[in-house]
């Protein structure tokens, strides 16, 4: 229960990350995007490993990892990129509630079956593995709810109303968006798996197990940052909104530093907690555990978009779906207690 406490504390980080976005004045997408990129996958993961593992020993957990698990993490990392840059197109078209919703369900899916697919594991073979099963389908099931209830929401609102909910929104963009977004983001999970012998050097170190995980990140981070600056960098040329960076003044400046920086330790943090939570949940169902962020991560994310009044105007019944969704959901991450 512990485990899923801090993966839970890591899933309203996730959930809240967007929010400060609201707070960014006079700059486009791509500007504080980016920005926020630069505090969650450059800067954070190298100041919490470096805070988490015995003193002096960082550069030296990396040096003695395997090449190849790196290299394998970087590549993950970059996969996962191209997820995340998507992800944030799909909340921008979509909503937090039901962007976050569609992407998270396909990386809940994919990111707890694939690896161990992969590894070879015949997930019907064990108790284990069939509540890993069972925990994803009710998971998934409670996803399907959610989406019904966007469904819902689309055609009780109008045009009007839903650009005052979402700015940008459009299903038409949104949608293909974001499954190519959560087909890529689950590449996240692989990062992870791939990570194996990085984390078994920072435990000959006497790493804490809580933060085993925290080199790890690094490298799958750094992986998504190149893409993500690549892309926005592209943008920033592209639509000359490069300017943004110096053409508002000190205070609006500093401002969005702040609100994309809180954004991107949020964005951070839910991976923190996530690697904490993973390394105390019994390693018989620790597959289980990645569909657990996700899953809870779905259900604030709605919660989230409750309180941005992004379902103002839909119907009650579409309200009572909605939660049931997210109830659903919740409960899908005490399946592990069942083991």
């Amino acid at each position: 229960m512990y485990g899923i406490l801090l993966i839970l504390i890591g899933s309203v980080a996730a959930a809240s990350f967007y929010v400060p976005f609201k707070k960014v004045k006079e700059w486009s997408w791509e500007s504080y995007w980016i920005m926020q990129g630069v505090a969650a996958w450059l800067i954070a993961p190298w100041v919490a490993a470096w805070l988490t593992v015995p003193h002096g020993t960082l550069l030296d957990i990396i040096r003695e990892a395997p090449s190849s698990a790196k290299w394998l993490t970087l590549m993950f990392g970059a996969f996962w990129g191209v997820g995340g840059l998507t992800f944030g197109l799909s909340i921008r078209y979509m909503g937090v509630a039901l962007g976050q919703s569609l992407v998270l369900g396909l990386v809940a899916a994919l990111g707890t079956l694939i690896p161990a697919i992969v590894a070879g594991e015949n997930l019907f073979a064990s108790r284990a593995g069939i509540l890993t099963l069972i925990g994803v389908a009710v998971a998934l099931a409670g996803i399907a709810i959610i989406g019904y209830a966007g469904i819902l929401k689309n055609k009780n609102l109008s045009d009007e109303e839903r650009k005052a909910a979402v700015k940008d929104f459009s299903l038409k963009k949104g949608i293909p968006i974001a499954i190519l977004s959560g087909i890529m983001s689950a590449a996240f999970a692989y990062g992870y798996a791939s990570g194996a012998p990085i984390e078994e050097a920072a435990a000959k170190y006497n790493t804490n197990p809580l933060f085993v995980s925290n080199p790890t990140l690094i490298f799958i981070l750094m992986g998504g940052f190149m893409v993500n600056l690549v892309y926005c960098v592209t943008l920033n040329i592209k639509n000359k909104t490069y300017k943004d960076y110096v053409s508002v003044s000190g205070r609006v400046f500093l401002n969005n530093i702040a609100f994309t920086f809180l954004a991107g330790l949020l964005w951070f943090l839910q991976f923190h907690f996530y690697g904490m939570g993973k390394s105390q949940v019994p390693e018989s169902m620790q597959a289980f555990s990645w569909s657990i962020l996700m899953a809870l991560v779905i259900a604030m994310s709605n919660i989230w978009g409750l309180f941005l009044k992004e379902w103002k105007g839909v119907s009650r019944r579409t309200i009572v779906i909605l939660v049931i969704g997210i109830v659903v959901l919740i409960l899908s991450t005490f399946v592990i207690n069942l083991n």
